[in-house]
């Protein structure tokens, strides 16, 4: 993968920067009163994390601890965790043996539904955007939750350790989800290759993996991390359900479907292990992050609602939900 365009003068400023070799200058970056979901933000802060992940074909890897570029990054968290607390209030918590019944009551709250309009109503070009979106994360499955797995200790590291070998496949690198994403993308025409499509997805998008990341290279926000895991899987089944339904509907074999098979399957176990095993065993042991892990469920259930608003109400007036700025 290498650097997408940018998108604006933060991404424009970081990008040449990043296109050198590292050196101790400051990087200025102006992110005063960016919003949530503004793609300039959201790409620059995804390109600061993405070098702790794969990287970039054309990015010094020394970039990766540079102390300039960590300086211009918590610029850049500072400002999405200032967004992120506005859009997301705390979830009230009466005390930390509370978790897993105000993870269950957090988890059933409705919002809108892009599985049931895949299931019932999306065209093919439709559900392939859909797919595009889920991309930025899929192709990285579980790497960035796995950042917890070294900062727990006894019940929840045993808890998520379970939930990840499964996420990884058990030891079979053809059945790690992020290869079952692959086939998905084949059997649709997609290019399966890590971060073909960083240029197309808006920042909503991006910020829904930026969330990960932030709680998941932050010590102090672990409770945060597992709690969002948490949400994910405790709001997978169904609607993967929803889309293997869709995707059969629209002349998907059984190839490109398993992905979603899949998740129907191990998610409703999966679901069990992260609330009760993982963030209730995790909130017992640490009183006062148990807020933090309710926190980190809201925080994947806002940014899904706001995702799915964004994606809907284009596909409902006949557009793209996906950007033009490649």
């Amino acid at each position: 993968m290498r650097l997408p365009a940018p998108c604006g003068p933060v991404t424009a400023t970081l990008f040449e920067r990043l296109a050198r070799p590292p050196d101790e200058s400051p990087i200025s970056l102006d992110v005063t009163g960016v919003d949530l979901g503004d793609d300039d933000f959201q790409l620059a802060l995804f390109a600061c994390y993405e070098l702790h992940y794969q990287g970039f074909d054309d990015v010094d890897e020394r970039w990766e601890w540079a102390p300039s570029l960590l300086a211009a990054r918590e610029v850049l968290e500072r400002r999405f965790e200032e967004t992120l607390a506005l859009a997301v209030p705390r979830p009230p918590l009466e005390g930390p043996d509370e978790v897993r019944r105000t993870l269950n009551e957090l988890t059933a709250d409705d919002g809108p539904s892009v599985s049931t309009f895949l299931a019932r109503r999306a065209d093919l070009q439709q559900f392939r955007e859909f797919v595009v979106h889920r991309s930025i994360y899929h192709l990285k499955e579980a790497d960035p939750h796995s950042w917890a797995i070294p900062r727990l200790r006894g019940r929840p590291k045993a808890a998520l350790v379970e939930i990840q070998a499964d996420e990884y496949g058990g030891g079979r690198p053809e059945r790690m989800h992020s290869e079952l994403f692959r086939a998905t993308m084949r059997g649709l025409g997609l290019d399966d290759s890590y971060g073909a499509y960083l240029d197309r997805v808006p920042g909503i998008t991006l910020a829904i993996s930026n969330a990960m990341s932030l709680f998941g290279l932050h010590r102090r926000l672990r409770g945060a991390l597992i709690g969002h895991l948490a949400a994910l899987e405790m709001t997978s089944s169904l609607p993967n359900r929803h889309y293997a339904t869709g995707l059969r509907r629209l002349g998907g074999d059984d190839t490109a479907a398993r992905f979603y098979d899949e998740h129907v399957q191990a998610d409703a176990v999966h679901e069990q292990i992260a609330s009760h095993d993982l963030c209730q065993s995790f909130a017992a042991a640490h009183p006062p992050l148990a807020g933090d892990v309710l926190y980190g469920a809201a925080c994947a259930l806002r940014l899904e609602r706001l995702w799915a608003e964004h994606v809907l109400v284009r596909w409902e007036r006949g557009l793209t939900s996906l950007t033009e700025r490649a």
